[in-house]
């Protein structure tokens, strides 16, 4: 009982320690391994670790062989925090097996064990070693008999002091199992003397052995003879799990064997398994179970076989599945600890507490890797250690039981200070004081001890529930706890407050695609419980800012009403409106149904197919919450724009029908058919268009439009028509029927135009008259036969060129660019040929001009203006006559000399004067070059800002005056007139209207002297004199 109260006394020490400083045991953060130490090292010194967390701060000790190390020998031994260095280690001394302990207050932890181990090579016994004589072809073994050595062996062979490479030979081979040297089958150059070299990489040190001479007999070569295996890989190998494995198998032979390998129990090799060249090692990586099994080797020449085999097993050191964690329980309770481990062979289990064997007892019970302990007590705290081992390791799993005896206390998890429940609800006051052994609870309200009934449970784990509570269950409630060390108390308010009831749901609704609507969601609630509104669709809670633009809540405080903006089908569902107080919570469904146009027809075919019908069948679609009413059929051709309405039998096609002749359509044209399906809501999404398939030919029915002609040169009669449209051709063959007979006569003339793009026909024939008329009609074919023929139309035949030339031809100069052609009309008849028009023709004598053309008039006019002539030039012109064979007999020319050149200078020094509504202009007088018209006149071209409407005045003076109303800017130019033509403009003049100078009457004037250099006006004089009214 004293280590009781000791206990006891140290947990307000305990309670009171910071996060940093929380009591816990010893926690292994390194732990020794293996080291296998060189003898030769220059390192005087080995270190094997062990470093240890824990607080108080653990201190450490250290085993060998199961001995406590007395580290009071400090020249040897000397402890590096925890960790154990060995100074100038002994063999025979120090060899063994090493374990670390660290131990505080709380108890002791053993670390794995770690094995010491000492690598060495002596030297070889330099004796003489006997010569090895063998015949030629015979197979011989060297043996290299190692030094006594600790650490792997890698062996090589020098021949006559040259490192012997046998890894690319299939005659020779090194043995890193025994170090031997095998050669299948002796040839004369392997005569000579063999040493073995010996070498740890451990111990860092090669040895090497005394030379083996070899030499051939000479009583004859050895003869062929089978294979016999000298290097065999054991019966048994083992193989830790991960590791690497080689099997040696070699054999001497004549002729040199050849090696194979294989697994004898029946499955074969994994690819990641190595062959080196020779074949003689079998080298497999990474060991796993799948590669335990039976190998074989098999050595084989022309005189037979010979076969090794051999079991590979895979072993596994333990690794944990299940550890034991830390355990804080109270007096009395008990203690179910399991620890699971694998390994290969399966490994067994046993405990240590503070680094001692813990056997069962009669409170200790111990099976494989379980330990119970049904009743705690204080003893019972401690370090304990599960231990799971075979043959090859063992591992240490560490947990801390802290056995723990106190009186109650509240302080880390008092009773909530207020609760609050709702009328009719429920409440549950939370009483779990700390405290060992457990505490015994009862609750008082106020000072009335409460007892179990039907509304007040007294639960399991010390809370109190109330039920079905009313609002005289308001007050004070006090938890009171005890166990054999004392009494606690701790008290905490409930306060009762009204139900949330909902009071007005949303209901379940009908909506049409692209409608809004509202679901009402109103509570009624405690004026001091704050509520929240939250919405469900289909199971999701719809985040209001999460850009879900259909989505709105709105209302406030009791209300929290879900707008669905522009609804949509995908928005059918389960709506629930969620209303969440800190107290209780309500929620209310609804199911939704939005009904929109239907979803495409499918699988829409076409059963049947003749020249002007399809039989179409097709399967519903998605009616979205709204029966079909009617499906409608569209078709499209390569020659429609878009899909087009059809006309079907039946004429209305109601919901209920999957099938439809689709008539009228055109033969020979490949059609593609789709279906719409509207309800009551509208006209939905059109169906996948069906295979596009051809209409079957017919006779051609159109007949050719615009039948014409005319034309042609003389003995032809020329037709003409528009084709008609591939669409209407009905069928292959396609080609035109011709039909012409003179006008009068009874007998038609008949031609064919197979083409099927023609438009022109011309028949020729020397007996027709020219500018005949002639009936003529047009039809259609094709394979299928003769369809229909144009209404008749009357086509004159080709005429003659006119034959005389028209007569008086005249010729005069309009102006410097322009002359005017004139000539007598021409009376025709069918001899001298139809006149439609004339032509006139004309051109210079000047050889730097080569200036020629023609120009046309049609109808009976005598008269052109011929434009763009060069100034001052002698032009000839004469003229002919045209119809539509062509032109007649020229005119005989005349001639004609182009005025000269208009004046070049425009008006300069033209002055202008304002007065009210009359602008006064003077300019001076132009004066011509030789070259130039003389000057007859001029014209004032003006116009008002922003209009395009132009005036002209025209004068034989060189001044002017213009009366205008100037309600806005005047723009003037004046320009010369002349026979050649209208002169150069000067440049534009801009008067102000009179609103923005002044009120008063205005005078204002202003000269502007037009200057050589182009575009440049100067102003000789601006005065602005002001005539005020008295």
């Amino acid at each position: 009982m004293v280590l009781l109260w000791k206990l006891i006394s140290l947990l307000p020490f305990m309670s009171c320690s910071t996060e940093e400083e929380t009591l816990h045991g010893p926690v292994f953060i390194q732990e020794p391994y293996d080291i296998t130490y060189s003898m030769g090292s220059a390192n005087p010194e080995i270190l094997l670790n062990c470093t240890a967390q824990g607080y108080p701060l653990p201190y450490y000790r250290w085993k060998q062989n199961g001995r406590d190390i007395d580290l009071t020998m400090s020249y040897h031994y000397r402890l590096v925090g925890g960790s154990l260095a060995i100074n100038n280690p002994h063999k025979k001394q120090d060899i063994g097996t090493y374990q670390c302990l660290a131990t505080n207050s709380l108890g002791t932890i053993l670390s794995r064990k770690a094995k010491l181990q000492f690598a060495y090579l002596e030297n070889f016994e330099m004796k003489t070693r006997s010569t090895v004589s063998v015949r030629e072809g015979q197979g011989v073994v060297l043996l290299c008999g190692p030094p006594p050595h600790y650490g792997g062996l890698s062996y090589t062979w020098i021949f006559n002091n040259t490192t012997l490479h046998v890894q690319e030979d299939t005659r020779r081979f090194v043995s890193q199992e025994t170090g031997n040297l095998y050669i299948a089958k002796v040839e004369p150059s392997d005569v000579g003397n063999y040493t073995c070299l010996v070498t740890n990489s451990r111990a860092e040190r090669s040895a090497r052995g005394p030379p083996t001479p070899l030499t051939l007999r000479t009583d004859g070569v050895m003869g062929e003879y089978e294979p016999k295996i000298e290097v065999r890989f054991p019966e048994t190998t083992y193989a830790q799990k991960g590791s690497s494995v080689r099997l040696e198998c070699f054999a001497l032979g004549n002729p040199v064997p050849s090696i194979s390998w294989k697994r004898s129990d029946g499955n074969s090799l994994t690819n990641k398994t190595e062959h080196n060249k020779t074949k003689g090692v079998l080298e497999i990586p990474d060991v796993q179970q799948e590669d335990e099994g039976s190998y074989e080797c098999t050595a084989g020449n022309i005189r037979g076989r010979n076969i090794a085999r051999g079991q590979l097993v895979v072993y596994a050191l333990p690794e944990w599945d299940k550890k034991i964690q830390n355990a804080f329980l109270s007096l009395n309770d008990s203690l179910v600890w399991e620890c699971k481990a694998k390994g290969k062979p399966s490994p067994s289990y046993s405990w240590l507490k503070n680094g001692q064997p813990l056997m069962s007892e009669e409170r200790i019970q111990i099976a494989n890797g379980t330990l119970i302990i049904p009743l705690l007590n204080m003893s019972d705290s401690g370090l304990y250690q599960c231990v799971a081992e075979n043959k090859y390791d063992a591992i240490y799993a560490n947990a801390e039981l802290r056995v723990i005896a106190a009186a109650p206390d509240f302080s880390k998890n008092p009773v909530k200070k207020v609760s609050v429940a709702q009328v009719g609800g429920e409440v549950t006051i939370g009483c779990k004081p700390s405290a060992s052994p457990r505490a015994v609870i009862n609750w008082r309200k106020g000072s009335e001890v409460l007892h179990q009934s039907k509304r007040v449970i007294l639960l399991q784990d010390g809370s109190l529930r109330l039920s079905n509570i009313t609002k005289a269950d308001a007050g004070l409630y006090t938890c009171i706890a005890t166990n054999q060390f004392g009494v606690a108390r701790n008290s905490g308010s409930l306060i009762v407050k009204e139900r949330t009831v909902i009071i007005i749901p949303p209901s379940n609704m009908d909506a049409t695609v692209g409608e809004s609507i509202v679901l009402p969601c109103q509570v009624s609630h405690d004026p001091s419980v704050e509520v929240v509104f939250t919405w469900s669709f289909n199971g999701s809670r719809i985040d209001f800012n999460g850009g879900k633009d259909h989505f709105e809540k709105i209302g406030r405080e009791s209300t929290g009403d879900l707008m669905i903006r522009n609804i949509q089908l995908h928005h059918s569902g389960k709506y629930v409106c969620m209303v969440q107080t800190t107290l209780d919570s309500q929620s209310a469904a609804v199911d939704i149904i939005v009904r929109g146009p239907p979803g495409p027809p499918e699988d829409v075919e076409v059963e049947h197919i003749s020249s002007t019908t399809a039989v179409l069948s097709w399967k519903s679609g998605i009616d979205n919450n709204s029966p079909v009413q009617i499906y409608s059929v569209q078709t499209r051709t390569a020659f429609s724009v878009g899909w087009q309405a059809v006309a079907t039998v039946p004429e209305v096609i109601n919901g209920r029908t999957h099938k439809a002749t689709v008539v009228d359509l055109s033969p020979w044209v490949e059609y593609e058919f789709r279906v719409v399906a509207s309800n009551s809501v509208g006209m939905g999404e059109p169906s996948r268009p069906s295979a596009l398939l051809k209409t079957k030919a017919a006779v051609p029915v159109v007949a050719p439009t615009n039948v014409s002609g005319g034309g042609g040169s003389r003995s032809e009669l020329v037709i003409t028509w528009e084709p008609v449209p591939e669409e209407l051709q009905n069928g292959e063959g396609f080609g035109y029927i011709l039909m012409f007979r003179p006008l009068g006569s009874t007998t038609w003339t008949k031609a064919v135009v197979a083409s099927v793009e023609a438009s022109k026909y011309v028949y020729r024939n020397e007996s027709i008259t020219p500018l005949s008329p002639f009936e003529v009609k047009v039809g259609v074919y094709n394979n299928e036969g003769e369809g229909t023929l144009s209404p008749i139309s009357i086509v004159y035949s080709g005429e003659d060129e006119p034959q005389i030339a028209p007569a008086g031809a005249s010729a005069l100069s309009v102006s410097a660019a322009e002359v005017e052609v004139s000539w007598q009309p021409m009376a025709w008849s069918r001899h001298t040929g139809r006149v439609l028009g004339y032509e006139v023709l004309y051109w210079s004598d000047d050889p730097k001009e080569s200036t020629a053309g023609k120009v046309r008039v049609s109808g009976n006019v005598t008269a052109k203006n011929v434009t763009g002539l060069k100034a001052n030039t002698v032009y000839f012109a004469t003229v002919r006559a045209y119809n539509t064979a062509g032109t007649g007999p020229s005119s005989p020319p005349v001639n004609v000399t182009t005025k000269k050149s208009p004046p070049s200078q425009p008006p300069a020094n033209i002055a202008w004067k304002l007065t009210n509504s009359k602008i006064c202009l003077n300019w001076e007088h132009v004066k011509t070059m030789e070259n130039e018209s003389e000057v007859l006149g001029y014209k004032i071209l003006y116009r008002q800002n922003r209009h395009s409407k132009t005036h002209v005045l025209e004068t034989n003076n060189t001044s002017a005056e213009l009366l205008v109303p100037f309600e806005e800017d005047y723009l003037i130019e004046i320009r010369t007139v002349s026979d050649g033509g209208d002169g150069s403009s000067s440049e534009e003049i801009r008067i102000p209207k009179l609103s923005s100078l002044s009120s008063g009457a205005i005078k204002l004037s202003q000269r502007v002297n037009h200057i050589l250099a182009p575009g440049i006006l100067l102003l000789s004089s601006v005065s602005y004199p002001l005539l005020l009214d008295d």
